[in-house]
């Protein structure tokens, strides 16, 4: 399974549905869409600042993920962005692997 980072941002129509609803409701909202997606929430968290909400998620794959951005921007009343997120030994994979590159103005 593949991690991401969630970050949302309320719309004032989505913080006046968030207040109505409350915040453990929509946190099962979202950890049962993902499990219909064979996903977790891995972390959930509100928080001050720039963005409202922060999540840690599973999911099979990428395009799964784009459907999750899609569906739910779609809807309006928040506004989220997904950052794909590697562990140390994917790191170490990644560090591994053969790249031919030359940088610019190198023959």
């Amino acid at each position: 399974m593949k991690k991401y980072l969630v970050k949302g941002r309320y719309t004032s129509d989505g913080t006046k549905g968030l207040i109505q609803e409350g915040g453990s409701s929509r946190k099962m909202t979202i950890e049962k869409m993902l499990a219909e997606m064979d996903g977790k929430v891995e972390s959930f968290y509100y928080a001050f600042g720039e963005d409202d909400v922060y999540l840690i998620v599973e999911l099979p794959d990428d395009i799964s993920g784009a459907a999750v951005i899609l569906k739910v921007n779609a809807a309006g009343l928040v506004r989220i962005s997904m950052t794909a997120l590697f562990s140390p030994a994917d790191i170490d994979a990644a560090s591994k692997k053969t790249v031919n590159y030359r940088i610019p103005g190198a023959k």
